[in-house]
C-alpha cells in the first residue's frame, strides 16, 4: 500500500503549511505570517486568533478537511514539514491526540505498519519511533535524538482527573538521564512542585512533562472542534509546544475561533473521487416499505456492480447500513431485532447477510476476525449492517451506500457517523455507472423537505461540508418530492402564493406552527393566501379546519396548485447540462501535444556549475542573526520600521538547539546532508553535490564561522542554498518560457488545441469563499453553477453585474467566475513563475470563449506577463478563443469582443 499518491487539494493543503511555515520565519512573527499567508494564497488575510492559554504568538492553525478527506495522511505528511522549515531541527517530539481511545489504537496500528501509507507518510521526516503514552513515559535521550518521536495519546489522557495524566507529572527513574547536563536555561524551564497536575498527584522533577518541555513537541491534534472546551487542551500549555496544528471537518468559527489556514470543499473531495455524492434522499411514512424501498435499491445497485465486474472493474458488494430506534421496555419501537425480523421473515434476507453491531453485540469485529480483508471481503456475504446509536470509531468500508434511518434525522450523533460512513470510500475509484458514484437515503417520514433540511444539517455539522454546497448534494429519488424541496435548489426558485376565497374562516388554531406560518387569513375578502408549497399531508389537516365541502374542494385545488404551477424553478446551465468547455494552452512534447502545466517540460541548459557559488553579503547577515538566535541573542525591535519582534520563535530555537545537539559533522558528511535535504528534481546529484560543495567551502572559509556552527545552522543554510538555487532557476527557465511561447517559430511547439481541453464538472465548482455581498447585491442569472466565488474588489463585482446582464439581453450565453487554485475546477495559463487565472471565462452564443480580467491601475504594469500570455492563447486558437483585460471599468473593450 506504500504506492500511494496524493490527490490534488492534498498537495494544496501542503503546500499551504509550507508557506505559512516558512512565512513565520520570514516575518519573524507567526500571527502576522498567518495573515500573509491567507492573503497570498486565497485573496484575503484573515486574521490571527491566539490560542487561550498559550504564547500569543505561538505558530497555531487548522485545516478544514470534510469527512472522508484523509484528515490523518495529511497530519502524517505534514510532520517533515514540522521539523524542515518551522522548527528547524532534524529529530523532533510529535504530541498527536485524537478523540478517544478506538481511535488511538486505530492510528497508532496504521502509523507503525510499514505497507500503511500514514507509515510511509511520516518516513519523510527520516527516522521515526511511534509510541503511545505509556511507552514515553520509559523513552530513553537516546531514541529522542536519533529519530523523530511520535507520542499518539487521546486528549482525555491529559485531564487531571485521568489516571494517564497524574503519571505523566510523576517522576520516574528511567527519565532521569534525560536531565543530566543541563543548560541554565533549560532547569528555569522544568516543572516545579507547585506547577503539577494537582495537589494531589505525587509530583518530581524527573517527569515525562518535564521531558516534554525540554523538547518543546509540535502538537497534532485530531478532530479539534471536539477539544477546545476541554481542560485538557489548556493543559497542553504546560507542555510549552512549538506550534500546534488542528485538524478538523467542523472548525469553531465563532465561540473560540480556529485559525483556518486551507479549507477544503466536499465539492474537491467528489472530484477526486473520495466520496460519493449526491446523497440520493427519500421518505417515506410506512417504515415496512421504507426498509423494502432500500432492499430495491440495493439489489439493483448490485447488479450494476456485477456488470462493471464483468467488465473488468473491482469487486464490489453494496452494502446498507441501518439506523433502528433504541429498545424501550413496554413501548412499541422499531429496534434491532423487530428490523433483523422483518429483513429475515418478509423479505426472505438469509440471516448470515445481516450482521448487528450496537454496544451489546459486536458483530464487526467477529467480521474483522473471520475474514482477511473484512466486510470488504468477496467471501464474506454481509449486506446488511443494524446499528442503533453509532458503528464502532474509524469503521470504514467503501461498500457502504444506503443509510436507512428508522429514527428521526434529529438523533444527530448517530445520523452524522452512519451518514459519514455511506459517503466515504477508501481505497475506492470513480465508477463507470452513474448511480454507483452517489450515496443513498432511505428515512422514515412524512415530510421529505424538513427531512432533507435536517439532512443537509447534518452534513454541515457533521461531516463538515459549506452550508452553501449542501444543497446540491442532497438531491430526491422521486420529481413530485423534489419540488417540494426549495432549499435543494439553492434559493433559485419563485414561490407564488396562491389564494383561496372561502365562505368560513379555517380553524388556524387548531393547525401546527409549520402549517400556519404557510397560511394567512384576509379577514376583508374572506381569502387564505398560501405562501408555501403545502404536502399532501398538510392539506387533509387543512381541509379538516373547515366544514363545507365546497371549502375542502377549493383548499384541495388550490394546495395542488401550490405545489406545482405556482413554483417556477431557475435552473443554471451546469444543472439543465450545458457544458462548458475552454481550449487550453498545450505544448508540443515527444512528438504529441500535452497540457502545458509546468515549465520544467521544456529544454534549456541548466547546469549549476556555470554560477557562482560565493556567498552573497545578504545571506552572511541572515546566518548572522540566525547565530545570535541560536546562541539565546535576541533582536526585538526592526531597523527602520521600529516594529516589535516576537519572542517566541527566537526562545523556540535556543531552546530546540539546547535539547537537540548536533553531532561533529566533517565538511564533506554537511554537505552530503544539505545535498540530500535540497529537493531540487531538475538537477544532476554531481551538479547539486558540486554548487553545495563550492558555497559550503566559501561559507567556511568566512571570518567567525566555524564548521561547528555551520553545523548548528544547517537548517538555515539549506534554506539559503535551496533560495539561491530556486532564483537560479528561475532565471534559466524565464529565459527558456520566452524562447518556446514568443519566438518566431513557437507556433510548431506551442498550440491552443483541441486535444487539451478543460471540462467545468456540473458539480465540481468550489470557492474557497462564496460571494457575500459584501461590493452589492445583484440578482446573478446567467452564472454557469449556483454557487459564485468571491470577488477580489468592486471592479471585479462591477465586471460580474455587466457581463451577467449582456448574457441576459442574449450576447452572452453563460459565464462563470474562475476560481484561483482551485484544482478541477479552475482554468488557467501556465506562465514562467506561475498560473495566471482569468477572472471571467464568458461562452459567447456562437461557441467562442471569451476570458476577461480585471486589472486596478495600479497593478496594470505588474500585469504585463498576464497580458501577454493572455493573448498568445488567444492568438493561437484560430478565432475559438478571445482575451482581454479592462481598466477602470473600460466595458467597452470587452464589449467590442462580443460580436
Amino acid at each position: 500500500m506504500t504506492g500511494f499518491a496524493p490527490k490534488t487539494y492534498q498537495s494544496q493543503v501542503l503546500e499551504s503549511i509550507d508557506t505559512y511555515f516558512r512565512s513565520c520565519h520570514e516575518q519573524r512573527s507567526p500571527s502576522l505570517a498567518f495573515t500573509a499567508t491567507t492573503e497570498r494564497l486565497w485573496g484575503r488575510g484573515l486574521a490571527y486568533h491566539p490560542l487561550s492559554g498559550f504564547p500569543a504568538d505561538m505558530p497555531y492553525f487548522c485545516l478544514r478537511v470534510p469527512t472522508g478527506g484523509g484528515k490523518t495522511w495529511l497530519a502524517a505528511k505534514s510532520v517533515a514539514l514540522v521539523n524542515t522549515h518551522l522548527l528547524h531541527c532534524e529529530y523532533s517530539v510529535i504530541l498527536w491526540l485524537v478523540p478517544s481511545k478506538p481511535i488511538r489504537d486505530q492510528t497508532l496500528r496504521a502509523l507503525r505498519d510499514r505497507r500503511h501509507p500514514y507509515h510511509a507518510a511520516l518516513r519523510d521526516a527520516g527516522p521515526i519511533t511511534v509510541m503511545d503514552l505509556e511507552d514515553a513515559k520509559s523513552v530513553t535521550r537516546a531514541t529522542l535524538d536519533t529519530s523523530t518521536a511520535i507520542i499518539v495519546a487521546t486528549r482525555q489522557a491529559f485531564q487531571v482527573e485521568d489516571e494517564e495524566c497524574r503519571k505523566v507529572y510523576q517522576s520516574s527513574g528511567a527519565l532521569m538521564h534525560h536531565f543530566e547536563h543541563l543548560a541554565a536555561a533549560q532547569r528555569d524551564a522544568l516543572l516545579k512542585d507547585s506547577e503539577g497536575a494537582g495537589q494531589t498527584t505525587p509530583y518530581a522533577p524527573c517527569s515525562l512533562a518535564n521531558v516534554l518541555r525540554l523538547r518543546r513537541p509540535f502538537v497534532i491534534v485530531d478532530e479539534a472542534h471536539n477539544s477546545r472546551t476541554e481542560l485538557a487542551f489548556d493543559m497542553l500549555a504546560r507542555f510549552r509546544p512549538g506550534g500546534v496544528m488542528e485538524l478538523t471537518a467542523t472548525p469553531d468559527l465563532e465561540r473560540t475561533p480556529s485559525n483556518v489556514l486551507h479549507s477544503v470543499s466536499a465539492a474537491e473531495l467528489k472530484a477526486e473521487e473520495m466520496i460519493k455524492l449526491p446523497v440520493v434522499l427519500e421518505t417515506e411514512p410506512n417504515w415496512q416499505q421504507c426498509l423494502a424501498d432500500a432492499i430495491g435499491r440495493r439489489d439493483a445497485l448490485h447488479q450494476l456492480a456485477d456488470q462493471e465486474r464483468r467488465a473488468g472493474a473491482a469487486y464490489l458488494r453494496p452494502i446498507v447500513l441501518i439506523q433502528a430506534e433504541p429498545h424501550r421496555s413496554g413501548v412499541e419501537t422499531l429496534d434491532v431485532e423487530r428490523v433483523r425480523d422483518e429483513l429475515i421473515g418478509n423479505h426472505r434476507i438469509p440471516a448470515d447477510e445481516i450482521v448487528v453491531a450496537t454496544g451489546e453485540e459486536k458483530g464487526l469485529e467477529k467480521i474483522d476476525a473471520d475474514h482477511q480483508l473484512g466486510i470488504a471481503d468477496p467471501a464474506c456475504p454481509v449486506k446488511y449492517v443494524i446499528t442503533q446509536r453509532a458503528l464502532a470509531e474509524g469503521w470504514d468500508c467503501p461498500f457502504a451506500y444506503i443509510l436507512v434511518s428508522m429514527a428521526s434525522l434529529h438523533s444527530a450523533t448517530a445520523v452524522e457517523q452512519l451518514l459519514g460512513r455511506v459517503l466515504r470510500q477508501p481505497g475506492a475509484s470513480r465508477r463507470s455507472d452513474a448511480a454507483l458514484n452517489q450515496s443513498y437515503a432511505f428515512v422514515v417520514s412524512r415530510n421529505f423537505a424538513e427531512t432533507a433540511s435536517a439532512l443537509r444539517d447534518r452534513l454541515v455539522a457533521g461531516a463538515g461540508f459549506e452550508r452553501r454546497e449542501v444543497g446540491e448534494f442532497v438531491t430526491a429519488a422521486r420529481a413530485e418530492q423534489a419540488r417540494l424541496d426549495l432549499d435543494g435548489h439553492g434559493g433559485r426558485v419563485v414561490v407564488h402564493p396562491v389564494p383561496v376565497t372561502l365562505s368560513e374562516k379555517p380553524d388556524l388554531k387548531a393547525l401546527s406552527k409549520p402549517l400556519r406560518n404557510k397560511l394567512s387569513w384576509d379577514v376583508r375578502l374572506n381569502t387564505l393566501l398560501i405562501t408555501a408549497p403545502l404536502t399532501e399531508e398538510e392539506t387533509a389537516a387543512l381541509t379538516g379546519s373547515v366544514r363545507s365541502e365546497a371549502a375542502v374542494a377549493a383548499i384541495v385545488e388550490a394546495a395542488e396548485v401550490s405545489r406545482t404551477t405556482a413554483l417556477e424553478f431557475f435552473h443554471t446551465p451546469a444543472e439543465v447540462g450545458d457544458r462548458f468547455q475552454v481550449p487550453q494552452l498545450a505544448l508540443r512534447w515527444q512528438g504529441e501535444f500535452k497540457l502545458f502545466d509546468d515549465p520544467e517540460l521544456l529544454e534549456y541548459p541548466w547546469d549549476l556549475s556555470l554560477y557562482d557559488a560565493l556567498p552573497t553579503s545578504d545571506e552572511l547577515s541572515v546566518l548572522s542573526a540566525g547565530l545570535q538566535v541560536s546562541e539565546g541573542g535576541e533582536i526585538d525591535v526592526e531597523a527602520g520600521s521600529g516594529r516589535v519582534v516576537s519572542r517566541f520563535l527566537p526562545e523556540l530555537q535556543r531552546d530546540l538547539g539546547l535539547a537537540y545537539q548536533p553531532e561533529n559533522w566533517s565538511e564533506l558528511r554537511l554537505a552530503a546532508w544539505l545535498c540530500r535535504n535540497l529537493p531540487e528534481p531538475s538537477l544532476t546529484h554531481a551538479s547539486k553535490q558540486a554548487f553545495v560543495a563550492a558555497w559550503l567551502s566559501e561559507l567556511l572559509g568566512a571570518e567567525k564561522l566555524t564548521l561547528g556552527r555551520a553545523n548548528l545552522q544547517k537548517f538555515l543554510i539549506r534554506k539559503l542554498i535551496e533560495a539561491r538555487i530556486s532564483a537560479l532557476r528561475k532565471q534559466a527557465v524565464g529565459k527558456a518560457f520566452q524562447q518556446a511561447l514568443f519566438a518566431g517559430d513557437a507556433a510548431s511547439r506551442v498550440a491552443v488545441s483541441e486535444v487539451c481541453v478543460f471540462d467545468f464538472h456540473p458539480q465540481a465548482y468550489a470557492p474557497s469563499r462564496d460571494y457575500d455581498g459584501r461590493f452589492g447585491r445583484f440578482d446573478f442569472r446567467k452564472h454557469y453553477y449556483g454557487r459564485l466565488g468571491d470577488f477580489d474588489s468592486a471592479d471585479e463585482f462591477a465586471c460580474a453585474c455587466w457581463l451577467d446582464t449582456q448574457a441576459q439581453k442574449g450576447r452572452i450565453r453563460h459565464w462563470l467566475r474562475n476560481l484561483v487554485r482551485r484544482e478541477g475546477c479552475s482554468f488557467f495559463l501556465q506562465k514562467a513563475d506561475g498560473r495566471f487565472y482569468p477572472d471571467f471565462l464568458c461562452q459567447l452564443p456562437t461557441g467562442v470563449v471569451l476570458a476577461v480580467e480585471t486589472k486596478g491601475a495600479d497593478r496594470w504594469t505588474a500585469a504585463a506577463d498576464d497580458r501577454l500570455i493572455g493573448g498568445l492563447w488567444a492568438e493561437l486558437s484560430d478565432g475559438r478563443c478571445r482575451f482581454v483585460m479592462v481598466k477602470d471599468k473600460r466595458w467597452d473593450a470587452v464589449e467590442a469582443l462580443l460580436s
